[in-house]
């Protein structure tokens, strides 16, 4: 999947989000910038709970 690909979907779903919930995601995504974590330290993680949790995401979007 290409990179423009990846935001098309990604803001599919970030247009089902409250204004709270996406306030909240880019607050978390601003501090994830600023420390500067490493790729691995951050999608381990991530892919984790995408792995494990994609119904519970499902049922936040809507």
């Amino acid at each position: 999947m290409s990179k423009d690909e990846i935001k098309y979907e990604i803001n599919k779903v970030l247009d089902q989000f409250s204004d709270k919930a996406l306030t909240e995601l880019l607050t978390y995504l601003k501090e994830l910038d600023a420390n500067q974590l490493s790729e691995n330290t951050f999608s381990e993680p991530l892919n984790k709970i995408l792995l494990e949790d994609h119904v519970l995401l499902s049922r936040l979007a809507y």
